[in-house]
């Protein structure tokens, strides 16, 4: 394992501590809680919004902390969930009179220690609701989760909450707009490579120079199946049959929903990386599969290429549509200020 670390149990801690440091004034850190907040929160004409999940997936999720995204995050170490109590004191110290909303990817170790917490929250009188981000197609369930998972999609309900809670929008508006983008929004990923977690100092798995993972998690869990490795177009031609076709099951049925991207629908598109491939890459994949929606009728709106959710240093991608209509073009669009800067 090379890595550019220290001792292994302070790669968060150190992580979190340089990122408050490059952005003074905006970005506070507080050790306790690895939590990762706005300086100016929380606003009480506001609500506050958390998100927390395992580290290692950076960008997300304490990267995208500031005016228009999250309020705050509080991650736990490598690919594991926050404690309970991290996520009970953060959500303390973001109170606002408008209430808190947590976002959650749904890992089994995510909802259950956002659910634990948000019991506790109750009795102590703090107004709290949640919203599950579910946007991957590649596995109805797993040993990780409690149905699908949540992966880069999360992005997109993180932008269109973090804009109109900005504007005012009350707690339950803001869950119910989130709860739309999530209904809207489609994943899949596949691995070149493994990753190593800082404090395993191994690859959780391992690929043959010639394999591939297909519908792959974020930390590293399989997928759909182990494939041999073909070219980026048929690669990016399966992901996208999948999402396309992609029927997600009705609560309480065994129906279900007609597919929710159409001829005439308008979608942003996310080609993101795990954490180890070249741009260069990406742009291969964006290309072909912006060409291959056009073919079917369906228009691309808005690009979005680059590393969003990752796993460490896993060479691969995933693929994300989220269906656009003029409330979420408007919402997307809106400023925002965060540590990742562009020149």
């Amino acid at each position: 394992m090379k890595k550019l670390m220290n001792d292994p149990k302070n790669f968060v801690p150190e992580m979190m501590k340089g990122i408050e440091l490059a952005n003074p004034g905006k970005i506070k850190y507080v050790p306790a809680y690895n939590l990762v907040m706005r300086a100016d929160a929380p606003n009480p004409n506001k609500v506050s919004i958390l998100q927390g999940s395992g580290s290692g997936h950076e960008p997300a999720h304490i990267m995208i902390v500031g005016k228009g995204m999250l309020d705050g995050a509080s991650p736990g170490d490598v690919f594991s969930a926050p404690p309970m109590d991290y996520v009970v004191e953060s959500t303390k110290i973001l109170n606002s009179p408008k209430g808190v909303l947590h976002i959650v990817n749904n890992y089994s170790g995510d909802r259950m220690s956002f659910e634990m917490a948000t019991e506790m929250l109750d009795m102590e009188g703090v107004t709290v609701k949640t919203i599950f981000v579910d946007d991957d197609v590649a596995v109805q369930d797993s040993t990780w989760t409690v149905g699908r998972r949540g992966v880069a999609g999360n992005f997109f309900v993180i932008k269109a909450v973090g804009a109109a809670a900005e504007n005012g929008a009350s707690l339950d508006e803001l869950v119910e707009l989130g709860n739309k983008v999530n209904s809207m929004v489609r994943s899949m990923g596949m691995a070149l490579t493994g990753c190593t977690p800082p404090a395993k100092g191994k690859p959780i798995f391992t690929l043959e120079e010639d394999e591939i993972e297909m519908g792959v998690g974020i930390h590293g869990e399989p997928g759909r199946a182990r494939k041999k490795l073909v070219s980026a177009n048929e690669i990016a031609d399966e992901m996208l049959e999948a999402i396309l076709t992609d029927r997600k099951p009705i609560p309480g049925s065994d129906d279900r929903e007609a597919p929710i991207f159409n001829k005439g629908d308008e979608v942003a598109l996310m080609i993101n990386g795990l954490g180890g491939t070249p741009i260069s890459e990406l742009y291969i994949v964006y290309g072909h599969v912006h060409e291959e929606l056009e073919k079917r009728g369906i228009k691309v709106w808005r690009s979005y290429v680059g590393e969003y959710c990752t796993s460490l240093e896993m060479a691969g991608m995933s693929i994300t549509l989220c269906k656009v209509d003029d409330q979420l073009k408007d919402l997307f669009m809106a400023p925002a200020e965060i540590p990742i800067r562009v020149f």
